[in-house]
């Protein structure tokens, strides 16, 4: 990573952590406060992380997976001891660099569009009527198996599910391999996730699935391009990401 990467990262890292660290002392404000303040600050901030690491999705594969294995291990001895706040920036390592790694087997840009499509249906049929529905009744297995976002002055929190952490890296690295826009890509998956936990806490559900908001922010912010891609052969995968190297014409946006 560039050195401005890396002096991002550490910063909003820094901040995140003394967030969590002060959250409770906070002024504890109004339920759509909270749900605001999630969704313009802290989501953001906490996948911003995933932006500024995105250069490292290029890292050798054993390199990924040996990320992604310790920091899986080390979210679990974390979450054992109840350290549900530090565990959950583990959880995030741990995603972001296993869906680095799986990035590598999408040959083209209409396999990872054609997961865009369908893994939103397989999200809904589990928080509805499959397991997530049954794991929503059990807070251990929530906080076990998820993000959480602090809410100011309170010892609650909102959570993201690690499936959400995982596809979200995974669309946003996409973007960035099959020369997509990738600034847009990552502003409609925040913004819909926005809008997911103030529909949830609207209609005064216990939860509604994330998914169908990553994938409709990935689809919609590069339709065109998605489209111009398939009538094109897939857009290509390590071929195509090559010519961009090396200077020739790609579907980069100027957004970026």
């Amino acid at each position: 990573m560039s050195r401005t990467r890396t002096f991002g990262f550490a910063a909003l890292l820094a901040a995140l952590g003394t967030y969590y660290g002060v959250a409770t002392r906070l002024w504890n404000g109004s339920t759509w406060w909270d749900v605001t303040f999630i969704a313009i600050v802290l989501f953001p901030a906490v996948f911003g992380l995933v932006w500024l690491v995105l250069p490292l999705r290029r890292a050798r594969e054993l390199e990924l997976l040996l990320v992604g294995a310790g920091a899986a291990v080390v979210a679990v001895a974390l979450q054992s001891a109840d350290q549900t706040a530090f565990a959950s920036f583990f959880k995030l390592a741990a995603t972001t660099a296993i869906a680095f790694w799986f990035l590598r087997y999408f040959e083209n840009l209409v396999w990872i569009s054609l997961v865009a499509v369908l893994i939103p249906l397989v999200d809904i049929y589990s928080v509805f009527w499959g397991p997530t529905s049954h794991l929503i009744k059990h807070p251990g297995g929530v906080s076990a198996l998820s993000f959480a976002f602090r809410f100011p002055g309170e010892h609650n929190y909102a959570t993201l599910g690690v499936p959400d952490l995982l596809f979200f890296a995974l669309f946003l690295a996409a973007a960035d391999r099959f020369r997509l826009r990738v600034a847009p890509t990552w502003a409609a998956m925040i913004v819909l996730l926005g809008a997911t936990i103030a529909l949830t806490v609207w209609l005064d559900l216990a939860g509604l699935p994330a998914l169908p908001a990553l994938s409709l922010g990935f689809l919609g912010a590069n339709a065109d391009l998605i489209w111009r891609a398939a009538r094109h052969g897939g857009g290509g995968g390590r071929d195509a990401e090559a010519r961009a190297n090396v200077g020739e014409t790609s579907l980069r946006s100027p957004s970026r």
